[in-house]
Order: C-alpha cells, then structure tokens, then sequence
C-alpha cells in the first residue's frame, strides 16, 4: 500500500507544504525539532485536522485508491480504520483495562477482524492487567494499554504521536521492546511521530525528515545512518544499528547477540522481560559510534571482549575534532567508530583496510 498526502496550511507565523507519497510497510518515522510540523501532518493524515488545500488518500496494491481527503469530501477519523496512540494514554477512566481494549474492537466488524483479544494482550504483555481498573495502572502500563486498544481496532493504519515522550527514562526502556515487538510481529504499517534519535534508530524502517514545515528528505533508516551529516546524528553522535538474535545469557552474566557470522556479549538492560517478550529472539542493537574502538589486530590479555573483525569502506573528514570511519562486519552489517585525528594517524588508516572494532559490553544496550 502507499499514502498519498498533499497539504498546504498556514497558520500564524508557520507552513506546512507537504507532497509526499509514502510506501505503508513497516515503520515510517516523522522525525525533526518540535514545532517542524510532524503532529500536524499525522492529524491531517488520521482526520483529525480537516485543513483545507489538502488530499489524502490510500492506495492499494492492487491499485484501487480510496480517497479520505480532498477538496470535495472529507472522511472523518472513526471511518479511517486508523488506530491512534497519544503521548499520554487517554483511556477511559470509567472503564477497565479490558473494557477500554474491547472498546474499539467491538465496533469493528467481524470481518475485518484479524487481531483477537487474545492477540493484542500477549504480544503488549498485559494479560495480568485486564481486570484492573486504569487509575491502577503506571504510566508504561497504561500506554500498553493504549497501543492494545489501537491495535484492536484492527486498523489499516496505525499513528502514533510521541508515545513515550511523557514516559521517564526507566519507563521508556521498558515499553520500547513491546513496541520494537509491535512493529516486527503485527502487519499493520505504523507511522511514528519522535524527536528522539534513538527511537527512530530502534524502530523505524525509513524517515522522513522534517525542518520548518517541509520535508527535507525520505530515506531508508540504513541510508540515513550512513550519512555524516545525518540530523540524527545532532544531539547525540554518530550511532549504528546491527540486526540479530538475543541468545542465554553467560555464567560472568552477559547475553550473546548476533548470528553465525558475528557474536556480540552485552550488558542486559535491567528491565524485567515479560513472558511475551522472553520469546522474542531477533532484535536490533544500537551502538554508539564514539563506544567503538579500533585496532590492527586482536588484543590479547585485555578487559573488551567484543573484537570482530572489520574492513573499513569510508573515512570522514574530521569535525569537532572527531572522525568517524565506516566499517563492514564479516556478515556486512556497518558499524561506525569515532576516534580522535591522531588515532586515525597513528594507525595510518585507509579505505579498504582490514582492522578489529573494539566495543565495550557496557556500551550495549538492546
């Protein structure tokens, strides 16, 4: 499937001009500064915002179009079959958790649903909730509740608008495997609304960029890691993504990631896994660039287990005294490092050198 927008809004001292096609597949990160225009484009997109001098439409695989938006009709949001997630939970204080979940699901037709109840609370981890009443409920656990009720409605789309952003930090690590988790078991395409680099890195499948009202750039999330100039990259530095597998974790208590060709031990998270999420095995790990070392060869008699070797495909020129050199792993995955100009020197390296990254298993955190 694809969507097709096409707006034009003016408001005070702000625009939105967007004319963008979308592929429905995976996750579709919205991602820039507050006030760039990301909510307001996900509330024209859901009919929340029915702004004039906009289209929006969805378009099949088969290539029937069905048309939500446009200058002579207008589909509100509850015929949209789209699900919803805020950044605070909004339930139903009158009503239970399962009440709240059966909410949406009991007003679509049988047809057209493919998620059970059963479904929904076993993949968010909520079985044990559904009979409290919400004002029982965490923050976390209310914004599974949220996502459970979304998916329910069993929706050709679902958006969510900064769901963790009113969550702490603790909270955040611990809903971000059972969205991670939503995004790789359920076949409902997700629009994510985030500032944050780290959610964008950890769940999406492509980004658009946003800056004052326009978008910038749409690019899979590997090509827009691999650009130096990446704006995920502002806040926080350079980072790589690597795919693979959770595996037991060791007598010293360190879990193996990876696949045949690469292994990996990390630190665990702290964060108490659910049964659900226990069986979970493939998973993406986030790696910091400025985390990553380099050497010739393996060093021996040293407290970094994680060596692998490396071959490195593009050095980038220096910035704010830091260079990050791009790497392929045995199994071609890329991994970044940044170093100092004098590490690079000292090393005399070069494009197409063979070398070992060094990582800390502190620094990995799944």
């Amino acid at each position: 499937m694809k969507l097709h927008v096409h707006t034009h809004l003016t408001r005070a001292n702000f625009t939105l001009a967007v004319d963008c096609t979308l592929p429905l597949s995976g996750v579709t990160a919205l991602f820039g500064r507050s006030g760039c225009g990301k909510t307001t484009l996900l509330r024209i997109i859901s009919g929340l915002d029915p702004a004039a001098n906009s289209r929006v439409a969805i378009e099949q695989t088969s290539g029937d179009i069905t048309v939500w938006q446009d200058s002579r009709q207008f589909v509100p949001l509850h015929r949209r079959r789209i699900g919803m997630v805020f950044q605070e939970p909004s339930l139903l204080p009158h009503l239970s958790v399962r009440e709240n979940l059966l909410f949406g699901f009991r007003r679509t037709p049988e047809a057209e649903r493919h998620v059970t109840f059963d479904d929904a609370v076993n993949l968010l981890g909520i079985t044990e909730l559904v009979d409290r009443p919400v004002h029982a409920l965490s923050g976390g656990q209310a914004q599974r509740v949220s996502l459970g009720r979304a998916l329910l409605r069993n929706p050709q789309l679902l958006l969510l608008d900064e769901p963790l952003s009113a969550l702490d930090t603790q909270t955040k690590r611990e809903i971000m495997p059972f969205l991670s988790r939503l995004a790789n078991d359920v076949d409902i395409p997700i629009i994510l609304v985030t500032h944050a680099a780290e959610e964008v890195e950890q769940l999406a499948d492509r980004v658009v960029f946003m800056h004052q009202g326009d978008i910038e750039r749409i690019e899979s999330l590997a090509d827009a890691i691999l650009r130096p100039d990446s704006p995920l990259f502002i806040d926080r530095g350079a980072a790589s993504v690597l795919y693979g597998e959770l595996g037991a974790v060791n007598a010293h208590g360190l879990q193996s990631f990876g696949n045949r060709d690469i292994q990996l031990w990390l630190q665990p998270t702290g964060v108490t896994q659910s049964p659900a999420l226990q069986k979970q095995q493939k998973t993406r790990l986030r790696i910091m660039a400025r985390d990553v070392s380099l050497a010739l060869n393996p060093i021996p008699d040293v407290s970094i287990q994680n060596q692998l070797p490396a071959t490195i495909d593009r050095i980038d020129s220096p910035e704010g005294g830091r260079v990050v050199v791009v790497c392929h792993l045995q199994d071609g995955q890329v991994i970044l490092a940044e170093i100092s100009p004098w590490a690079k020197a000292q090393l005399n390296l070069h494009v197409g050198q063979s070398i070992v990254v060094l990582v800390k298993a502190v620094a990995l955190l799944n």
